[in-house]
């Protein structure tokens, strides 16, 4: 999938990898309809789960409107991967190929905190922390904490957010309230956040 860059884009979200294509309710990040990211978003913006969704969908135009609108920007930790049991499990995804990060974040200059949505991504950024292009050792943080970085001589927010998936042992709301704190560090001069 083409990354999603918005001009004004603060945030760089990004997870490890979508599910295979026949679990997509829409053709955009976060596309499994069992995935709660959209949910999470429509809580804490919307003060509605349900905000994003029409159906057994995601609305996808209104997620990029909103995204691009909040500058919210979007792509994965991994560039190719193989999944090894053809399912939507972390635990079975092998990473193949690291993404570029220093390419997208040459695209979105206002940007200064990147979030991972859950273990899996998070260890693969620090491998592209690690490597060419950037050479940092960059510690792990915590669940909702965050470690430092420099992009050249741009200071970076690496955050560490609970996964989204429906698998991850904590519930929608405690989910939100972990990114509802990422946005309002975020995104500077949002309305507070309350729901």
């Amino acid at each position: 999938m083409e990354p999603f860059l918005p001009e004004r884009a603060r945030l760089l979200m990004m997870g490890s990898f979508p599910p295979g294509i026949t679990r997509w309710s829409m053709d955009f990040y976060y596309p499994n309809f069992q995935n709660d990211m959209w949910r999470i978003i429509g809580l804490i913006f919307f003060n509605n789960r349900h905000h994003f969704i029409e159906g057994k969908k995601f609305n996808k135009e209104s997620i990029r409107h909103f995204c691009s609108e909040k500058g919210i920007a979007l792509h994965d930790t991994a560039a190719k991967i193989i999944r090894e049991k053809g399912n939507a499990s972390d635990k079975y995804l092998q990473v193949v190929e690291l993404v570029d990060l220093a390419r997208l974040l040459s695209k979105i200059p206002l940007c200064t905190h990147v979030a991972v949505t859950g273990l899996k991504a998070a260890e693969t950024l620090l491998q592209v922390l690690a490597g060419k292009g950037f050479e940092q050792v960059v510690t792990l943080p915590g669940v909702g904490a965050y470690s430092t970085f420099y992009y050249g001589t741009r200071p970076m927010k690496l955050y560490r957010m609970p996964s989204t998936s429906r698998a991850y042992p904590m519930a929608l709301e405690k989910k939100a309230e972990y990114y509802a704190d990422l946005f309002n560090r975020a995104l500077s001069g949002l309305t507070p956040i309350q729901w």
